[in-house]
Parts: structure tokens; sequence; C-alpha cells
């Protein structure tokens, strides 16, 4: 499965001109509001014509403004999943779950009932969309868009309406409906910790255009990201097995360069987990830590030392073949005498990664 997407686009004095090509897996669009993410999405999906350009689904010339061609969006195959659940509120669950059938095109890859287990809605099938939360709204609409058998799901922020808690609640469903049901998906999001958790590829937009793209592990550690992801939210993804569970409530997870120890693991032994790890949050040592509260030490090297417009500084770092970021001063940059090639150690507090900066998935191999 692959998209390729090439438009340009005028709303008055703002233009979309972007162009970038995806695969399997999940690929995120990412921006601040007003960056156009909303209008290239709606674009594939054949809401909105552009001026000028051309989309290619699956091999499929889906738009092409040289020959006027296109495609309605009832027959491009795609599913669509909103920021506003769109359900029919006088429809139940169920009845609103087998209207996406109606319009199934395509031989189907997971059945009604694998979709009712896979996101949880056995216990809601009778209800109207009234009586429902926010997050099992949305996990009916998902369903509804999986039931019409679509070749490609686009997601333009289905989180955004939700408080945290069910956002926390609604993520678990979305990283199995990633590792299961195997259908490729255009996520819409301006939350970084929702695509730190479910992304394999990453566009980031600034201005209608892309500013950045690759896999989300080397586009999070990028230090020319930070003014686009904001310096609160920068940081690295990293990939950890789960290898122990200690009776205090701290879980011990493998990374490439060594163990970690942290709450708020439930995942059984042997999963495979992503971490988020903010810049912020790691602490540089030049010799092995003693006599700190923390006790997360990894061995690394510096790969690159990115002075900011302020008095801060980005420190890029290897971590046994995986990408750690660090922000820390310029002047201790200049005080410890760091330098490219340098081997240091860095501290990760424990609490500093939240429970929802953990996710599951096979993706993460």
């Amino acid at each position: 499965m692959s998209l390729s997407v090439q438009i340009t686009h005028r709303f008055g004095g703002f233009t979309i001109d972007t162009g970038f090509e995806t695969g399997p897996g999940v690929t995120a669009l990412f921006g601040r509001s007003g960056a156009g993410k909303t209008t290239i999405v709606n674009a594939v999906a054949g809401l909105l014509r552009p001026d000028k350009g051309q989309i290619i689904i699956d091999g499929d010339l889906v738009f092409d403004h040289r020959t006027g061609r296109h495609l309605p969006p009832h027959k491009r195959a795609l599913g669509y999943v909103f920021q506003d659940a769109r359900l029919f509120p006088h429809l139940t669950v169920l009845q609103n779950l087998r209207y996406g059938g109606r319009f199934a095109k395509r031989p189907a890859t997971i059945s009604e009932d694998g979709v009712i287990a896979l996101l949880g809605l056995a216990p809601l099938l009778e209800r109207h969309p009234a009586a429902l939360s926010g997050g099992e709204k949305q996990r009916a609409a998902l369903g509804r868009a999986l039931l019409s058998r679509p070749r490609m799901l686009l997601m333009d922020e289905p989180l955004a309406a939700l408080d945290a808690p069910r956002k926390q609640h609604i993520l678990p469903y979305l990283e199995r409906l990633k590792a299961e049901a195997g259908l490729p998906i255009l996520y819409v999001s301006h939350a970084v910790d929702e695509i730190a958790r479910l992304a394999d590829q990453m566009i980031l937009l600034k201005d209608g255009r892309v500013a950045a793209s690759g896999p989300v592990f080397d586009v999070m550690a990028d230090p020319a990201a930070i003014p686009l992801l904001g310096v609160r939210e920068a940081g690295a993804v990293l990939r950890a097995t789960v290898t122990d569970h200690a009776s205090d409530g701290l879980s011990r997870l493998q990374v490439g360069a060594g163990p970690l120890e942290l709450p708020g693991v439930k995942a059984p032994i042997g999963t495979t987990l992503r971490l988020r790890v903010l810049a912020q949050d790691v602490i540089l040592s030049l010799d092995p830590p003693q006599g700190l509260s923390a006790v997360n030490s990894l061995p690394v090297t510096i790969t690159g030392i990115h002075p900011g417009d302020g008095p801060g500084a980005a420190i890029t770092l290897d971590a046994s073949g995986e990408r750690l970021l660090a922000r820390i001063t310029a002047r201790t940059v200049k005080t410890m005498g760091l330098r490219t090639g340098l081997q240091c150690h860095a501290i990760i507090k424990a609490m500093a990664v939240a429970p929802g900066a953990i996710g599951a998935g096979p993706d993460a191999l």
C-alpha cells in the first residue's frame, strides 16, 4: 500500500504546497493549527479538490489536475474518522457499525465480530450515541470506518476532543488496531504524545509545506525539529523490552544501551514497548553517577551540539545505535567541555517517564 501526494491549493492568502509519499503502517501529519493538516487529508479523501497536483493511492490515480480526474470520495475506498464521531443519532451502535458495511466494495480483512472485539464495543451495541462517552463514540466511529472495508484509514485529530484520561483510555485501542488490522493509516494530530506512541513515519508541516519527514524515531530526536515540536515536547522515542516487574512498583526494561527502571508499566514480561523520553528530562554526566536519587544511567556518545536561539543547546546522543536528545544550557556545554565524540552518561529520572508516554506494540520492533 502506498500514498503519493503532490498538491498546491490556495485559501485567500494561505497556500498549501506540499508533497510526500507514505507506505504501510501509520504516517502522522503533525503541525500547529493552520499548518494545513486537515486540508491535506481532505484532499486525499476527495472532500477537497486541490488547485493543482496529483494524488495516487496504491497505484490508483485519484486526482490529477492536468487531466481533470477527481475520483469522488465514495469511490476511493477510504475510511475517514473525524474529530467529532459523526455517528447517526437515531441508530444504535450496532446499526451505525453495519451502515459502514453498506458501501463496502472490497473483501473483508476483519469481520464484524472481529471489529467489535478489537475495539471493545460489545457492551455498547444497543446504545444510541447520546448515551456514549466521547471515547466510546470515537471507538464506534472507528469501527464503522473499518467495516466499510477501506484500503486506508484517514484519522483527523480523532482524540482532540477528549480529555487526558479518556485519551489514555482509547490510545491502547488504536495501538491494537495498528497491530491487528494491518491497514495503513494517515493520522492527523497536533499532539506529540499520540504520534510518539502510534506513528511509524512522521511528516512535520509548517505554513502548508513539509518541513521535515522520516521515521518517527529519527524525526522526534532531530534538533532541527525542536522549533516545530515545541521546546517542552522535544525528545526521543526508544524501543524497550520488559524484563522484570519488581514488588515495589518499578519495572525493568531493556533498551539498546542498557536497563531502565520505570513505574507504571503494566505490560507482560517480554513485551516490546516504546518509551518517549523528553530532552528536558535527560541529564548528562561525564562520570558514572554516584550518590544520586536517579537510578537510570545509560552510556552514550555525543554526536552533535546544536546551540539554540536563547541560552539553551540541544545535544544529540548515540545510545548503542538509538538516538537520545538532551537539552541543557550553553554555559553547561562550555563548563563541562562537551564536544562531538565525547563519551558520557545520560541520566533519566524514573518518574520523568510518565505511564502515558509508554506505548506498546510489535511495531516498536
